[in-house]
């Protein structure tokens, strides 16, 4: 869920180039620069369906095709057209391609091997689901639900998947990059002391919220959805997932507790979306985190997407963009985070590749994306009721989210 920031998160970069003077003997002047490597060869072509052909899985749907390793067999959208023009572009014939809410199933059945979701994440448990039960491997973009059921869902979903030896990946990025994991490495071998507190931050811009028609169609298309919180969870759960789910990586452990504050403040509002967003979680062992976010037009100075762990004798940062560092103590580091959005999606697909080509479905990112989902959920419904709500209330409470479906193209 990062196409909207994409072009912002290229825009921080700075990428510095430059060579050293170097002899070079005349000889190897003339000499014929070396053919590149052939592409890698596969005895096995997996057979992909894609579900949700939009900006970011159309952009996927292409890295795969890239890995080498699949073919597009087909493809689901509630919009039809959506789904036949995204088919006839990767190569998938038009009579696998499908509209309406129940498309996904005639997805599903049309002979695919594995199915990557990334529509509406309101649908993902439901479509997560269906998938392990036919028997179809699982790639799927976060976050993986909107409320507590759906979350629970995509648990019994991944351990089902694990238990009839078919690979269920979270497409996460952040926690496959070198420099994050040489960060989070050195903190668990003690670089910066006992941990104190946390700080993290979940800035992006200003997202569209049109008014609504008759029916939720319109909300369907053009990320319209991150709007509703039924349909994307708010912005702590539909964005702010990325560095959650990278606390929750390096932590290994979800918080117990939280309390906060939300608001929605942009004028007119049609969706039911907050704005801005503070919320503080507690650890079993003491340990505190403020998490702050915004949705907001407003040239912030946050580092967004980062998070800072303060220990007792150094710091350390994660970031999805910019640098991570263990600042202090005799651990020090200090290196930017590469091309974590694309690379960490190409280092996903190969690992789903190998998952099913060779057997190993121990399938892990499912339950971490459950416990950083649930953690998501569980600051935005302390933030919501303004009170303080342990996670054991939450998930004892089990609020499902609806969304009214009627007059929507089966």
């Amino acid at each position: 869920m990062l196409e909207e920031k994409k072009s912002g998160a290229l825009s921080r970069r700075q990428f510095v180039g430059g060579m050293a003077g170097v002899a070079i003997g005349a000889e190897l002047l003339a000499a014929e620069p070396a053919p590149p490597p052939p592409p890698k060869q596969f005895d096995r072509k997996i057979k992909l369906g894609l579900t949700g052909p939009g900006g970011r899985g159309r952009w996927l749907a292409n890295l795969f095709k890239q890995h080498g390793g699949y073919e597009i067999h087909g493809v689901a959208d509630y919009f039809e057209d959506v789904a036949k023009a995204a088919g006839k572009a990767l190569g998938a014939d038009e009579a696998r391609c499908f509209g309406g809410l129940q498309g996904y199933k005639r997805l599903l059945e049309s002979g695919v091997e594995a199915v990557v979701i990334i529509d509406v994440p309101y649908f993902y448990p439901e479509q997560a689901t269906a998938a392990v039960q036919a028997g179809v491997n699982v790639y799927m973009a976060k976050p993986v639900a909107t409320d507590v059921p759906g979350t629970l869902a995509i648990g019994a979903a991944g351990k089902l998947a694990t238990e009839k030896k078919l690979a269920f990946l979270v497409d996460y990025q952040l926690p496959l990059d070198p420099s994050n994991i040489e960060v989070a490495t050195r903190v668990r071998d003690g670089a910066i002391g006992p941990i104190a507190h946390i700080i993290s931050y979940g800035f992006t811009g200003m997202w569209g919220d049109p008014p609504k028609g008759k029916t939720i169609e319109s909300r369907l298309r053009g990320g319209t959805w991150l709007s509703d919180i039924a349909l994307g969870g708010d912005g702590i759960v539909a964005y702010d997932i990325h560095i959650i789910d990278g606390v929750q990586w390096l932590m290994g452990k979800r918080p117990v507790a939280a309390c906060g504050f939300s608001r929605t403040c942009r004028p007119n509002p049609n969706g039911d979306r907050t704005d801005c967003l503070g919320v503080v979680f507690e650890y079993a062992d003491g340990v505190v985190w403020t998490h702050i976010t915004q949705t907001l037009a407003n040239e912030h100075d946050a580092a967004s997407l980062t998070a800072s762990f303060y220990g007792m004798k150094a710091t350390a940062r994660l970031a999805y963009w910019g640098k991570c560092y263990v600042r202090g103590g005799d651990k020090h580091f200090v290196k930017d985070a590469g091309s974590v959005y694309d690379q960490g999606a190409t280092r996903n697909i190969a690992d789903f590749y190998d998952s099913i080509t060779k057997g190993d479905v121990a399938n892990p990112t499912a339950q971490r994306a459950v416990d950083g989902t649930l953690t998501a959920i569980l600051g935005r419904e302390a933030a919501a009721r303004r009170r303080y709500l342990t996670m054991d209330e939450l998930i004892q409470e089990n609020k499902r989210l609806e969304v009214n479906l009627e007059g929507l193209k089966s």
